[in-house]
């Protein structure tokens, strides 16, 4: 231990530590995992990064070389049971075994190794925490930090973002793409949208918040102002009442019950290129199939009446967008610790005819297997 630490005081007083790692938890369920570190010139003056990598989130933070080497003293082996040092002529690598023994390898590089102090620049990210309408959302802290308490929230964004992007690349638009996120609610993933296609894919857009709770509208609206966003507004009305004149891409995340399928129907009715939805609430099948008293193996359960009502819903919502020349995918959205609800709908408006006859007979099937009257989806369309 000694002679390792006092390697690293010699690569420091030399300048020729490259970088440093610290792995391997000494406690297993220990939520930091990792520690990376780097010499950085921070007004002139070297100092050392330490980032902290976390389950769910990282930190960095910064010391003086006096302050990195009683840190690392305070951190192996209590916290980490290997290190390794890179310097610009050796690695050299600390094993502590279990038992506490420890061991010093080093192994001479050949390459030309060199320095980087220039400090970390901003992950080339698809949505900036830094922008200030997450800070005005509730999500970030006034310096752009991701508040603890939204740190699932914001990687469900993320994902979203993601899922985005890898849909709207291939896309063709002629011009100002109109979009419609129906059930906006505070607007998280709204704003995401816009930032992924307005900064991130440079499109001209035209982004409305379908909510229906004027509380809302107004307040998101005035972030909107105070930020100087162009092409987003959120106006106020139900999902059913809401027929755009001209639609090309369809979002609606966790809208209850029935009012995905209002979205759909909505986006369907309008030709929207690309339908995005992630159902929220499956109540309108599930009573259809209770009242019918059609159980079998599986549904006479309750927990899996419920499961199977969602399958079985969202199934028939797919099918539909299918019926009318849609090209489905169902995937997932979000890891299921973080949201049950987490399934994504997409559809994609193709040039192909479909064959009505075999999903219609497909949803009749599936409709007459389980006692199930009507799909509030084929009745509003």
């Amino acid at each position: 231990m000694e002679r390792f630490l006092n390697r690293v005081a010699s690569a420091v007083e030399q300048g020729s530590l490259v970088k440093m790692t610290l792995s391997k938890p000494a406690d297993k369920h220990d939520e930091l995992r990792n520690i990376y570190i780097k010499p950085v010139l921070i007004k002139e003056k070297r100092l050392f990064a330490f980032t902290y990598h976390y389950e769910r989130r990282d930190e960095v933070k910064n010391y003086d070389a006096e302050q990195m080497l009683d840190t690392l003293k305070e951190l192996i082996p209590n916290r980490f049971m290997n290190a390794v040092l890179f310097t610009v002529s050796e690695d050299v690598t600390l094993l502590v075994s279990s038992k506490g023994k420890a061991t010093v390898q080093t192994k001479k590089v050949q390459e030309c190794r060199v320095q980087n102090l220039e400090h970390d620049k901003q992950k080339n990210r698809l949505i900036n925490p830094a922008n200030p309408w997450w800070y005005q959302l509730g999500l970030t802290t006034r310096e752009g930090k991701i508040t603890a308490d939204m740190q699932h929230k914001f990687k469900q964004i993320y994902k979203y973002a993601e899922i985005v992007e890898s849909l709207v690349k291939p896309m063709k638009f002629d011009g100002t793409v109109h979009i419609a996120d129906m059930g906006a609610g505070k607007g998280y993933l709204t704003f995401a949208l816009h930032e992924l296609l307005t900064q991130r894919m440079n499109l001209d857009v035209d982004i409305k918040g379908v909510e229906i709770r004027p509380d809302l509208v107004l307040k998101i609206n005035e972030i909107i102002k105070t930020s100087g966003l162009k092409g987003l507004e959120f106006v106020e009305s139900s999902i059913e009442a809401y027929h755009p004149e001209k639609l090309d891409v369809l979002i609606a995340l966790h809208a209850c019950n029935t009012a995905t399928d209002d979205a759909i129907a909505s986006g369907i009715r309008a030709g929207a290129e690309l339908i995005v939805c992630a159902p929220c609430c499956h109540k309108q099948i599930r009573q259809e199939m209770e009242r019918s008293g059609m159980t079998d193996a599986i549904t006479r359960y309750g927990i899996f009446m419920e499961r199977q009502a969602v399958m079985i819903t969202d199934t028939i919502r797919a099918l539909m967008m299918e019926y009318y020349g849609y090209k489905t995918q169902v995937m997932e959205f979000i890891e299921m610790e973080h949201t049950p609800k987490n399934v994504l709908l997409v559809g994609q408006k193709t040039d192909k005819e479909p064959n009505r006859l075999i999903i219609s007979k497909t949803i009749s099937d599936l409709k007459r297997r389980y006692g199930i009257q009507n799909h509030y989806l084929e009745t509003i369309l």
